[in-house]
């Protein structure tokens, strides 16, 4: 057996493919570059790390939702290629039929290997990436700061990925990668770490999903389900997500959670919306999400079929989903067969779906089905079926002749008898219990055999009901057994059919997205926007897509970043003024377009970009237990670190949480860095900042790429209106006061801010506000001082206690009391 480097680590057992070189032409005796990924499913989601030995990094991509083929984890290991493969043993049902798959597969046999589930713990990741060998940490740096450095480098708010991560840190150490002949104490080094990202799907983190609301889960407002249910509240996910079936709106969120960069799939999806937000298509829109409603959940109905687990109600629902499926075929056929949607499902929906929806229509009685709560088919399906149907039904009145005759010979004192059939029994002769039958000792009748009493009726087995038994037998359930073996043979032709209904159904949900994101864009006066390669994006009269549908009056706002002009963006103005705002509504936008979906603006050509990087808070991050200011800085070096030509950041007051100085110096030096940087490198930067210092000193240097906007206010007396229009320049003053007061606070206290901040500029002292003129503190002191001097403190009558509280000093009277 050939494992990776010739070695093999102790512990390591379970499935173990013998890896194939992808190039055969390499040298036996050298140690081939390694990849090793290690991949860990649970509950729908997939997360995965891998390391290269050929720079010694670490690359780990974020849990993801992945489908029961497991489709994203196939993508993965096509563009990593791995030598080993690194799961756990305890594993879903789905990943051990992804490996069985992978180890069919004769052109690439990875190395796969397991380890027991405690390897892939929370925790036990969290302190094997904390011991690991990591070069490029500073030699001097404590345990204590390990995290916070470590923070900016990989996330450790992804569960899965640390459990993955731990894994795949044991097996370097056992297989010794790269250090095979250096001492033990050597461990594996981890040069660098690299957030990994599909090819051709935008990179964005968990902290900008949060910021931009693309997302937003809240408690159910249903006292029934506090404890166990949320709902999605007021997000993108939320305004776009009106899909008919479940399959749509899992699709729709892989849709957010993986936007593309793809162009022809994106105007796949735009050339889809366009027809269904025309007004003259309303009608088929309509008809085609009423079919949509009844599409059930296919995948469990298969798998129950496949473990012969099915229902009545499954086949119900299969039969319906099917049946909608072909009216949903029947629609699309006679739609413009030039959009390629409607053309992949006029020849996708093939004819094993009208097969498997008629022969579940001709065989399943779905009537006869549900009032005795079984599977039963139709007449004229198996004739030995139908005869012995015949035979039971005819079996009433043949049976009232047998229970006469046999009534003929037995004893004068039984007035009446009758034959019945019991399932599993067979037929007996049932008689009423006389009187005289006490014991069980008077039960015994001449030529009967005693079987049971129920009911004050004696049921005995005669030898006119053993013949009933050698000539009918059990009918009933000779009648269920043969209609389960029916049932079994259309189960198994329709899981033979299964891939053609799978291929259906993904194209069922792809077109229930599109209608959906159709129908929010008629609703909300979406465009279209126009998608290019270019490095450039354009907004025209733009609009925050969630805050226009809280605001009675929305200002719109254009954005616009070409290849060598205004790629950084600086926006200052007073709190309040619409910033963050702004950066949030160009951030929707991009991402709305990088989805297909239409844009709230008046017009939109939007270049591809393959990440969004933000530097804003998030309760995410608060999570992770650091500063406030660390995470400024976690987010801003991933956003330096990551960020490319074609990368759109997001920055919001950076340096808050720490002293101005070391703010701004920070802020400074990071916007110097993007613009000394070649064009072609600078990403699309959008900052909003209250350092105003940074442009009055001019801290920073002069470049084409460089751009000053701010948001326009008018001040009407002492009070400051918001226009929220943006506009080119700087805002010269924070209007912290007129904001003070439009908060609500006393005027007071707002004119001594004024002051106090007036001095403070301007380097005078800042002295204490006199309460009294000092003739009255004078006459006060001098009262206070008499009032002690008259004081005979030998008069036994004396209340210390009403002197000190109501006459000298009542806040001392209420403390002596207090004591």
């Amino acid at each position: 057996m050939t494992t990776l480097n010739g070695l093999r680590g102790r512990g390591e057992t379970g499935l173990v493919f013998s890896p194939q070189s992808l190039n055969g032409d390499e040298d036996e005796n050298e140690n081939p570059p390694a990849v090793l990924l290690s991949v860990f499913a649970q509950n729908g989601e997939v997360a995965l790390c891998f390391y290269d030995s050929t720079d010694s990094s670490l690359h780990y991509m974020k849990d993801t939702p992945d489908d029961h083929e497991l489709h994203l984890l196939a993508r993965v290991i096509q563009e990593v290629n791995p030598h080993v493969i690194i799961t756990c043993a305890k594993q879903q049902h789905c990943m051990a039929r992804f490996l069985q798959q992978l180890s069919a597969n004769p052109q690439y046999k990875p190395e796969v290997v397991t380890y027991p589930f405690v390897d892939f713990g929370l925790e036990v990741g969290k302190q094997r990436l904390l011991s690991a060998n990591l070069p490029f940490l500073p030699a001097s740096i404590s345990e204590r700061d390990k995290m916070s450095y470590l923070s900016s480098c990989i996330s450790f708010d992804l569960p899965l990925m640390l459990r993955a991560v731990g894994a795949l840190l044991k097996c370097l150490d056992r297989r010794r990668v790269g250090v095979e002949l250096e001492d033990s104490s050597v461990g594996v080094p981890i040069l660098q770490f690299h957030a990994y990202t599909l090819k051709g799907v935008v990179c964005i983190d968990r902290d900008t999903y949060s910021v931009l609301q693309i997302f937003k889960s809240e408690l159910h407002p249903s006292v029934y389900k506090l404890h166990s249910g949320e709902k999605e509240g007021l997000s993108l996910y939320g305004i776009l997500n009106r899909c008919r079936c479940k399959f749509g709106s899992k699709l729709l969120r892989e849709w957010f959670l993986r936007p593309t960069q793809d162009l022809a799939v994106l105007r796949r999806r735009q050339e889809v919306i366009c027809f269904f937000t025309s007004p003259r298509n309303s009608d088929t829109l309509s008809t085609l999400q009423s079919s949509l409603r009844n599409i059930s959940n296919i995948p469990t109905l298969l798998r129950r079929m496949s473990l012969s687990h099915t229902k009545v109600t499954d086949w119900q629902s299969l039969h319906k989903t099917l049946y909608s499926m072909v009216c949903i075929m029947d629609t699309v056929r006679h739609l413009p067969q030039s959009i390629q949607l409607f053309h992949d499902i006029s020849d996708g929906f093939s004819d094993d779906l009208h097969y498997i929806a008629s022969l579940i229509s001709r065989v399943v009685d779905f009537e006869s089905s549900i009032a005795e709560n079984r599977f039963t088919i139709k007449p004229n399906v198996d004739p030995a079926i139908d005869e012995k149907k015949r035979q039971m039904m005819g079996l009433s009145d043949f049976l009232t002749d047998v229970a006469r005759r046999e009534l003929e010979h037995l004893d004068n004192r039984i007035p009446s008898c009758c034959v019945i059939y019991i399932p599993l029994i067979g037929f007996l002769l049932s008689v009423p219990r006389l009187p005289s039958m006490v014991e069980k000792e008077d039960f015994e009748i001449e030529g009967l055999d005693f079987m049971f009493l129920s009911e004050d009726r004696l049921h005995y087995r005669s030898q006119r009901t053993k013949e009933l038994d050698d000539l009918l037998g059990d009918l009933h359930c000779d009648i269920r057994d043969m209609e389960t073996a029916v049932m079994t043979q259309l189960q198994n032709t329709i899981l033979e059919r299964s891939a053609s209904i799978y291929k259906v159904l993904d194209l069922t949900a792809e077109l229930d997205c599109l209608m959906a994101m159709s129908s929010a864009s008629q609703e909300y006066g979406y465009t279209s926007p126009k998608l290019t390669s270019q490095r450039s994006i354009t907004v025209i009269q733009g609009r925050h897509p969630l805050l226009e549908l809280c605001s009675p009056v929305f200002v719109a706002n254009s954005f616009q970043s070409s290849e060598s002009h205004s790629r950084v963006k600086i926006i200052t103005g007073p709190n309040s003024s619409g910033k963050s705002i702004y950066l949030k509504q160009v951030g929707l936008i991009v991402f709305m377009a990088l989805i297909g979906s239409d844009v709230p603006a008046k017009e939109a050509e939007i270049g591809l970009v393959d990440g969004i990087f933000t530097r804003m808070q998030s309760r995410e991050s608060v999570s992770v237990g650091l500063s406030t200011f660390m995470i400024d800085l976690n987010q801003m070096a991933q956003a330096v670190n990551s960020s490319t030509g074609n990368s759109l950041v997001l920055v919001d007051e950076f340096g808050k949480g720490t002293n101005t100085v070391d703010g701004l110096s920070l802020l400074a030096a990071s916007i110097t860095h993007w613009l000394r940087t070649a064009p072609v490198n600078v990403p699309h930067v959008l900052l909003a900042t209250n350092f105003h210092s940074l442009l009055q000193l001019g801290l920073l240097p002069s470049s084409n790429l460089l751009s000053l906007l701010t948001l326009e206010t008018a001040v009407d007396g002492d009070e400051l209106v918001f226009l929220y229009q943006l506009k080119e320049g700087i805002c010269q003053s924070s209007y912290a006061a007129n904001i003070a007061t439009l908060a609500g606070l006393p005027n007071s206290l707002v004119q001594r801010g004024v002051e106090v901040s007036e001095l403070y500029r301007t380097g005078r002292p800042v002295k204490r506000i006199n309460r009294a003129t000092s003739d009255a503190q004078a006459n006060r002191c001098k009262s206070l001082v008499e009032k002690f001097l008259n004081l005979d403190l030998e008069d036994k009558d004396l209340d210390l206690q009403h002197f000190m509280k109501e006459e000298l000093l009542p806040s001392a009277g209420e403390l002596l009391n207090r004591s």
